[in-house]
Formats: C-alpha cells, structure tokens, sequence
C-alpha cells in the first residue's frame, strides 16, 4: 500500500479521503493483513499516521477546541493506529519503546477533549430556555474520538514496562496530569489496564503511582 503524504496544511480534504478509505480496508482481517503482514508497508503507514498524531495534529500549541475541527481525521487516524498496534503481527515499528510520545498525544487529546465537551455544555446550558434539547451534533463526534482514543490509550498503557515509564517520565510523556486525565477517562471501562499500568508505574515513581490509587479510589466511590 503506497502512502501518500499529507499534512492538516496541504490538502485536508484528500487527507480525509486517504484516512476514510484507510479505515474501511483496516475493518475487515484482509484488510488489516493487508498492511501489516508486509514490514515496509506497514511502517511507512505507520509511521505516516504517527507524524500525523505526534507532530501535525492537536500539537502543544493548538488551542484546545481544535479538536472540533480535527475530530473526525483524528478518529480515523487513531483506529487504524490502534487496530496496527492490537493485531497479532507484532512488528518493530510498534515497539511499545519506540511509540512513548504515543502517551502524550493521546492524553493531550483526552485533555482537550474534556475542555471542549465542557465548552459545548456550557453554552448549551446558557443558550436553553429550560425545555429539554438534545445535545448538540457536535457531540456524537467527539464521543466516538474520545471512544477510540481510550480504547488505543488503554492497549499501549497494558503494554508499559518499567524501563518504559521511566523512559516516559523523563521525556515528559507520562506526568501526574496526564496521568489523572487518562484515569478520569479510561476508567471504569479500562480498569483493568489502568490498574496494570499503576502497579508498574509504582516500581518507576511510587509517589505518583500512589496519587493515582487514591484518585481511582475516589473514582469508583464517584462512579
């Protein structure tokens, strides 16, 4: 499968296509089989759609509602990631040690998530007359990023090793935040991974990995 390069500047509207048809072939296990049974193939798309992830879209300087406006290429770019990262082909390129940054850009979307979802309630509530409307379209969309977001966030989180976090902790990809952000998100659906990545945070940084119990505990009396 060639892949073709684009960026959010170049020409979003092919992007869209290229990712749309991406996701369907990644829908069916041919598909998926498809790219990841050739190693070269399946790291150029890889690594395309990483770029993408990590250093084109929703990046540091973005301001948070940014997601409106990316939601939809970011929830295909992140199922095909994240059905490439769960098949059964293990390949190098989905080294969990070569994808930390994974960690970063997809809290910083769960973070901006949350500011935007707030946002969009906010003004709903200040903009009704007190009857009972239905939540704004807008919404849909970005549940289903947040979904497949979580979903990708939990598989490489289950993943991490010691030397992972450690790694991770000292590139500033995993920090208390980020990590309370993934909680408030993951949980109680990915408790499981959550809990996973916890117990070994704990072996790399005891101090965090204890905020993180009590604010799972606090969650579940919230929950």
């Amino acid at each position: 499968m060639d892949v073709v390069v684009y960026s959010r500047y170049d020409s979003p509207e092919g992007l869209d296509v290229y990712m749309h048809i991406l996701q369907l072939v990644t829908t069916v296990d041919e598909g998926i089989q498809s790219i990841v049974q050739y190693p070269e193939d399946g790291k150029q798309t890889w690594e395309f759609l990483c770029d993408l992830t990590c250093r084109d879209l929703c990046q540091p300087g973005d301001p948070p509602l940014i997601v409106q406006e990316q939601k939809t290429i970011l929830s295909s770019v992140l199922a095909v990631m994240s059905v490439m990262f769960a098949s059964q082909t293990e390949q190098e390129y989905t080294e969990i040690g070569k994808n930390l940054s994974l960690i970063g850009s997809l809290t910083r979307i769960l973070e901006n998530l949350e500011t935007c979802q707030k946002k969009n309630k906010d003004n709903h509530v200040s903009d009704g007359d007190g009857t009972q409307d239905k939540e704004p379209e807008e919404d849909s969309h970005l549940q289903i990023l947040r979904d497949v977001c979580c979903e990708f966030l939990s598989n490489i989180l289950s993943r991490l090793k010691k030397e992972n976090i450690v790694t991770a902790l000292k590139e500033g990809h995993i920090t208390e935040e980020k990590s309370l952000c993934a909680l408030r998100n993951l949980l109680p659906l990915y408790a499981e991974s959550v809990n996973s990545f916890v117990e070994v945070l704990g072996e790399a940084d005891e101090t965090m990995s204890q905020t993180l119990k009590k604010e799972i505990s606090v969650l579940g009396e919230e929950s």
